[in-house]
This record gives C-alpha cells, sequence and structure tokens, in this order.
C-alpha cells in the first residue's frame, strides 16, 4: 500500500472511531505532500479549519501560506496537520486527555510520511513532543528527538497578535532550510527524552506501520 492510500485508510480508521471525544466536529486529518520533507503540526482546528475540513485556513493559515512561499516552496510541497483532529468548543485548549485520544493516530501518521522535520506550530505542538521545553527558550532551536529533529516556532495565529513574535516567527521560519540540511546540526542539544507515551507504531519494510508495543514517539 502506498503512502497516499495508507493515509487515507487511516483518515477512514478515524472517521470510525467512535471512542475519539470531540466527535460533533469535523474531521481535519490534514493535507499536503505524502512525500514532504517537512510537516508541519498545530494543536487543534479551528472554526474555518472545522467549516472545511482543511488545516491551517484562517487568518493564522494564510500566514503560514505566505512565510511557506517566502522559502520558496509551495503548501503543496508540505504536510500541515493538529494534534487533535477536531475542534475543542468555542476554540479552548484541548484537553490533555482529547491529546492523549488523538496521539495513536498522529504517532501512525507521522510514521506513514516520515518526514526529515517536523515543525511545531505553537505550545501544545511543542510540548507534545518535548514536555519541558518553554517557547520564549526553544522557539527557534533544533531538537532531535527520538531521531528526527523537531524545530518550534511560534503559532502564526499568536504572531498575528503580536508585532514582535511575528517578528520572530519570520526569523525562525528563515531557518528552516538549513535545519532540514542538517547545517545547524551544532545547535542540536544532547537527545531529550520525551515524557509523552507514543502509540506503539513502527514502520515495516513495505512503509505500513505495525503495533510494536514500545513507547518511542516515532
Amino acid at each position: 500500500m502506498d503512502k497516499a492510500a495508507e493515509l487515507g485508510a487511516l483518515e477512514e480508521e478515524m472517521a470510525g472511531d467512535t471512542s475519539l471525544p470531540l466527535g460533533p466536529a469535523n474531521l481535519v486529518f490534514g493535507e499536503g505532500s505524502v512525500s514532504c520533507a517537512v510537516m508541519f503540526i498545530g494543536e487543534a482546528p479551528g472554526a474555518n479549519e472545522d467549516r472545511l475540513k482543511r488545516p491551517f485556513v484562517g487568518r493564522g493559515g494564510q500566514l503560514l501560506d505566505d512565510m511557506i512561499r517566502g522559502l520558496g516552496w509551495k503548501r503543496e510541497d508540505v504536510y500541515i496537520t493538529n494534534i487533535v483532529k477536531r475542534r475543542p468548543p468555542e476554540n479552548r485548549d484541548p484537553s490533555p486527555a482529547e491529546i492523549e485520544a488523538y496521539q495513536p493516530y498522529l504517532t501512525r501518521q507521522i510514521a506513514i510520511i516520515a518526514p526529515g522535520l517536523i515543525v511545531t506550530l505553537g505550545r501544545f505542538a511543542m510540548n507534545y513532543f518535548v514536555p519541558t521545553a518553554k517557547m520564549t527558550r526553544d522557539h527557534g532551536r533544533p531538537l532531535r528527538i527520538d531521531g528526527r529533529i523537531v524545530f518550534p516556532v511560534y503559532h502564526p495565529a499568536a504572531a498575528l497578535r503580536s508585532t514582535e513574535m511575528m517578528k520572530v516567527l519570520r526569523e525562525d521560519f528563515k531557518k528552516i532550510p538549513a535545519v532540514l540540511a542538517g547545517k545547524l546540526a551544532t545547535e542540536l542539544p544532547p537527545a531529550v527524552e520525551s515524557k509523552v507515551t507514543a502509540a506503539p507504531f513502527e514502520k515495516t519494510e513495505n512503509g505500513s506501520a505495525r503495533d510494536i508495543r514500545q513507547g518511542s514517539l516515532f
């Protein structure tokens, strides 16, 4: 099964999983290139995303698109998703229980796509991978987690509310090609053990995800 088909099967499985919280809201699975080098992960869909069933399509998404174009890429060149795949009521923060419930699906999504770099958008996405990280300290700092590079940046929606944050976000974005190419490898700290207990899946030889009952994020 190729990546697109495998992601389609995963999305169908999620849609039929009645145990997942936030069920009244639409499923916003993610979109983009299944062969991407860079995967952007936010926290949860908002009202526009819920309505259109697409990630990052509001004002924050427009800013994200603009910054992706600034790197010489198109939205279609990357993959964009969220930790929680349905909108929490009134755009509230996702709860720990909601994050935990959606975690196995995100783990499998990452395993299928296998990006070279994960760019986390905002505090919740950053702390999903590195619970001890602080945005003010660790934004724009490549973190090697379980053999993969995670690059935290401010959430585009938050940057729209702060001129200073917007400036920082744009500067951090400029680093992404160098981080992806490994040119900032000297900035990587020693391996950081995440406290998040991931769903037990890894890729098999044919590229599918299988249950291995181990605790790796990827």
